[in-house]
C-alpha cells in the first residue's frame, strides 16, 4: 500500500472499472442530460438505459490514465468549440517537456481553469498535469471518480482536529514535492482556496504555507519553491456564465456575514461553467519565478502580480469599470467593442436585483482597476 493511496489520483489498472461504474451511475447519468449533450435521446422511454449503453460502447476499450485523457481532449475541445469565440494562448513556449513543474494559477472556473491548461499541454505534447482539488468538490461519488480519473489529488478540508489537519496536508506538500523533484512531473494548484469572486486575482499566503510544510523544518521557503519551478498561470474570460452566481455569493456573504452553500451548488456551478457561453478565454503562461525571501507574503506577493501581469483584460473589463464611473485610460479596443460589453452587463442586471449590480459589476471591473 502507497502513503498516497488516500489522496492519489486513479492508476491504470482502475481505470476500466471505475468508468464500468461511472456508466451505472444514475446520478451522473443525470448530470449528463442536465449538461444538454443527450437531448436527443432525454425524452425517450429508458433514456438512461439507452445513455448507459451508449457510454459503455465509448469507454470499452479505454485501460489506461492516457487513453482515458485523450478522450477528455476531445470532450474539453467541443467545450472550446460550443461555448468559446476564440480561445488564445500565450507563453506555452517557456514550457519544456524535460522538467517538472508547479504551475500556480488564478481560479474563475471550477473545472475549466486546469482543464483549458492541459489541453494545450496535450496538444503540444508536454506533460499535463496532477491537479489539486478540495474534497469539498467530492461529496457525489462520480464527481470524484472524473476528477481522479482525470489525475487529480485530494486536498482534505475536512472539519477534522488540528492533528488531523496537520497530517492530512502535510501529506498532500509531500505530494507536491515527490511529484515535481521526484517524478518530474507537473503540478496544477489554484493561487487560493475557492474561486475568485470579485476578480481580484491574489495569492493566498497559506496556499505556500501548506506547500512548504512538508519541508519547512528543513529548507527556508524561497529555496524549497525555487526548487519546484513554480510558474504563474492566468485564465481570463470575456463573460462568465457564473457571474450571476457569484455576485449573488458576495451580496448574501455582505448581508449575512456568513454565506452557507447550498447542497449541489459546487455542482450547479460546474454544469453552468461547461454549458455556459464564455466569449473569447485566453491562458496565459509566465516564465519560472525566482524567489529570494524567507516571507511568505512576499512570495505570494510575486506570485500574484505575475499573474496579475499576465491577466488579459477584455472589454467587458473596462465596460464594467465605465458603467461604475471608473473608466481607465488604458483601454486600447474599439467603441464598438466597448458597447457590446455595456449591453452584455445590462443584459445581465437586468436578471439580478438593483442591490446585486455592484457586485456583478466589480468582479469585471477588479481586473482593470487592479492590475
Amino acid at each position: 500500500m502507497n502513503k498516497f493511496d488516500s489522496i492519489r489520483p486513479y492508476q491504470d489498472s482502475e481505470v476500466n472499472e471505475v468508468l464500468l461504474d461511472l456508466s451505472n451511475n444514475r446520478r451522473f447519468l443525470k448530470m449528463l442530460f442536465e449538461t444538454g449533450e443527450f437531448k436527443n435521446i432525454k425524452y425517450l422511454p429508458f433514456a438512461r438505459n439507452i445513455l448507459s449503453i451508449i457510454l459503455k460502447n465509448k469507454i470499452k476499450n479505454i485501460n489506461s490514465i492516457e487513453m482515458y485523457q485523450n478522450f477528455f481532449e476531445s470532450f474539453v475541445s467541443e467545450i472550446v468549440n460550443k461555448t468559446i469565440n476564440n480561445f488564445s494562448i500565450s507563453g506555452i513556449e517557456n514550457i519544456s517537456k524535460d522538467k517538472g513543474y508547479l504551475f500556480i494559477s488564478n481560479h474563475r472556473d471550477i473545472t475549466l481553469d486546469s482543464a483549458l491548461l492541459n489541453l494545450t499541454l496535450h496538444k503540444n505534447n508536454l506533460k499535463t498535469t496532477y491537479s489539486a482539488v478540495g474534497n469539498n468538490l467530492l461529496s457525489e461519488k462520480w464527481a470524484s471518480d472524473l476528477m481522479r480519473l482525470n489525475k487529480s489529488f485530494i486536498i482534505d478540508r475536512s472539519d477534522k482536529s488540528k492533528k488531523e489537519i496537520y497530517k492530512s496536508l502535510n501529506l498532500a506538500s509531500e505530494y507536491i514535492f515527490s511529484t515535481i523533484h521526484n517524478r518530474k512531473d507537473c503540478i496544477w494548484i489554484a493561487q487560493k482556496q475557492g474561486r475568485s469572486k470579485d476578480g481580484d486575482d491574489f495569492t493566498d499566503p497559506s496556499v505556500l504555507k501548506m506547500i512548504h510544510l512538508n519541508g519547512r523544518k528543513k529548507v527556508p521557503i524561497d529555496r524549497y519553491l525555487n526548487d519546484l519551478n513554480i510558474v504563474p498561470v492566468s485564465v481570463s474570460y470575456e463573460k462568465d456564465p457564473n457571474d450571476i452566481l457569484k455576485a449573488r455569493e458576495l451580496y448574501l456573504t455582505d448581508l449575512n456575514q456568513k454565506y452557507i452553500k447550498q447542497p449541489k451548488e459546487d455542482l450547479q456551478s460546474i454544469v453552468h461553467g461547461i454549458r455556459g457561453y464564455k466569449g473569447n478565454v485566453h491562458l496565459s503562461i509566465g516564465n519560472i519565478l525566482k524567489f529570494d525571501s524567507d516571507s511568505y507574503e512576499i512570495c505570494s506577493t510575486k506570485i500574484t502580480n505575475s499573474i496579475k501581469s499576465l491577466y488579459k483584460l477584455h472589454p467587458t473589463n473596462y465596460a464594467a469599470a465605465i458603467i461604475q464611473g471608473k473608466e481607465n485610460t488604458n483601454n486600447k479596443y474599439e467603441v464598438d467593442d466597448i458597447e457590446n460589453g455595456i449591453n452584455y452587463l445590462e443584459k445581465r442586471m437586468n436578471l439580478i436585483q438593483e442591490e446585486i449590480h455592484p457586485y456583478l459589476l466589480t468582479q469585471y471591473s477588479n481586473p482593470v482597476l487592479v492590475k
